[in-house]
């Protein structure tokens, strides 16, 4: 799923191509995206674009009137610019919206169909899209620390919360957790200031260094090949590959579509961490130390 950077740079991108530039029209060929009935979407085509605005995860496009087209795009959902007399391709395409300047599709992957458009008016309707989470970028340790310690949920749940923290997913939630040494299923209650310091270093750090790597390697280009998954990354989707810190093969929890990848040696002192399926599986043959796992390997 794009996450902060990833809808951060989506937003300045777009930003440079269609604000002061008019919709004509929008196309739905999955009509099943729409999530609102009212205002009908027919009021959006004809405006011109005033804002975009990034919401936790969601991207916001703004047009006169006070009116709103907000995007979430959740796991598979990527976005794609075509300039004007470019014919765009038609498949996987869930939303085709055309500007004076070009040509903005909204496509997903795969057959499951979870992204989502509603369309708003007003400040208030706005509102409702937001989870509420904390934008860590613009707060300070103590409410940090406030909005970290308000429920006692593991480091990975709680930062992957959008009503705790806004744009954090499964995957800077790793590299955050790498860079601060703390176990993803240390329980926040447990963490002392020392603790809740580093995290608030480490969550600002990756988020920031992220957002100006990938603006980086854009070089103002309409980000393509958005994906949870870089080469660059400490842990996250590199199971069994070396940490870059200490050289242990990564490790890896598994749940529903998601997994966890933590360093056993730089974040729980060498201890692994249960697999559900697989620790179920091996039971008592289940190393319970990466030295474990290492001989086992």
């Amino acid at each position: 799923m794009p996450e902060l950077p990833d809808v951060t740079l989506y937003c300045e991108a777009l930003a440079q191509r269609i604000v002061g530039v008019r919709l004509l029209r929008i196309e739905l060929p999955s009509a099943f995206l729409l999530r609102t009935a009212e205002p009908p979407l027919a009021r959006a085509e004809g405006r011109t674009v005033v804002a975009v605005r990034r919401i936790g995860k969601r991207l916001a496009i703004g047009l006169e009137d006070d009116y709103w087209l907000v995007f979430h795009l959740m796991i598979a959902g990527r976005l794609h610019w075509f300039a004007r007399g470019t014919a765009p391709p038609k498949r996987a395409v869930l939303a085709r919206l055309a500007f004076e300047s070009g040509i903005l599709t909204l496509t997903e992957a795969g057959t499951k169909r979870r992204a989502s458009l509603h369309f708003l008016q007003g400040e208030t309707a706005l509102r409702t899209q937001d989870p509420g989470g904390l934008e860590v970028l613009a707060a300070d340790l103590g409410q940090f620390a406030e909005r970290l310690r308000r429920e006692n949920h593991t480091l990975k749940r709680a930062l992957t919360d959008p009503r705790l923290f806004s744009g954090i997913g499964n995957a800077y939630s790793d590299e955050i957790l790498h860079a601060a040494r703390l176990s993803p299923v240390l329980l926040t209650s447990r963490l002392d200031e020392a603790a809740v310091a580093a995290l608030y270093a480490a969550v600002r750090g990756q988020l920031q260094m992220w957002t100006e790597r990938l603006r980086a390697q854009s070089q103002g280009a309409f980000p393509e090949n958005v994906t949870a998954f870089r080469p660059q990354m400490a842990v996250h989707g590199r199971y069994r590959q070396p940490c870059p810190a200490c050289g242990t093969p990564v490790q890896r929890i598994r749940y529903a579509d998601n997994e966890t990848n933590y360093c056993a040696r730089c974040q729980t002192g060498g201890r692994l961490l249960a697999d559900r399926a697989l620790s179920r599986l091996l039971k008592a043959d289940w190393p319970r130390t990466v030295e474990g796992f290492d001989r086992e390997a």
